[in-house]
């Protein structure tokens, strides 16, 4: 990653920390947070076209500055590392597609349940290891289209007042508006609405684009924008994955959330 496009970054870190999130806390987002202090893993890896490598050179020093103690690796064995999976209160995951052996999956959703939280991000979470439905139940969703490609489109946001999406507003991206199927226990907290230019029998499909869940004990978060990382680029949508991150740390330590609301009306 250049120079210039480090610093351009800090400054948008900046820029959310000074401006944007006085703003948001003073409405109750995370006020009483200060540093995460919890033991991380952030695994990067698969298919490059998702810049896992500049998405790490973003996210790990933050995580670092949040008082987080953090194992950055580019294998999925480290699933497989009993005694690290054991301790992690936070696994963040970028890789895309790939193959995911048995014993390296068993790590990972064993470890979910068992009240790790997980987050990523696009592809790097739900577009990996697409022949697993284990991992697919665990993490809520899988990506099987992005009509047009690149496109421009907006992210609504839904839900005013869970901590993750308090006081940001709908903003407006340039990147891959994913198209998934989703699973109906998501707690969902922003949206997007295809416009049907491309693909027209998708006309007015409002889909999910940020969700929480929770798996077993432990918390997962997911953010289906962040095709590259300038993605992030965009305050909200930094801001957004931040907080998301935030909230999963917390599986282990925050009171179990009911986040289940059924989509389908009742009889």
């Amino acid at each position: 990653m250049s120079e210039n496009k480090l610093s351009r970054r800090e400054f948008v870190g900046k820029t959310v920390a000074a401006g944007m999130a006085s703003a948001l806390m003073t409405k109750g987002a995370f006020a009483k947070e200060s540093k995460m202090n919890k033991k991380v893993l952030f695994v990067w890896g698969g298919w490059e076209g998702h810049e896992p490598d500049k998405c790490r050179d973003l996210y790990v020093p933050w995580l670092k500055k949040q008082g987080c103690d953090v194992t950055v690796s580019n294998t999925l064995d480290s699933y497989t590392d009993q005694d690290l999976m054991n301790d992690v209160d936070l696994i963040v995951q970028v890789w895309t597609m790939g193959k995911i052996t048995g014993e390296q999956s068993k790590g990972l959703v064993t470890a979910v349940k068992n009240g790790a939280g997980l987050a990523g991000w696009h592809g790097g979470l739900c577009d990996s290891f697409r022949e697993n439905t284990d991992y697919q139940f665990m993490t809520g969703g899988q990506w099987v289209a992005h009509p047009g490609g690149i496109v421009d489109y907006e992210v609504h946001i839904v839900d005013h007042k869970d901590p993750v999406t308090a006081g940001i507003k709908n903003f407006k991206l340039h990147s891959e508006q994913y198209y998934m199927h989703v699973d109906p226990a998501n707690k969902v907290l922003a949206t997007s609405t295809f416009n049907g230019e491309h693909d027209p029998w998708v006309k007015g499909t409002v889909m999910p684009v940020v969700w929480k869940k929770v798996f077993g004990k432990g918390r997962v978060f997911y953010a289906s924008f962040g095709h590259h990382a300038s993605d992030f680029d965009v305050p909200e949508a930094l801001e957004i994955v931040h907080r998301g991150m935030r909230w999963a740390s917390e599986s282990k330590y925050a009171k179990a959330e009911n986040l289940i609301s059924p989509v389908y009306p009742r009889s």
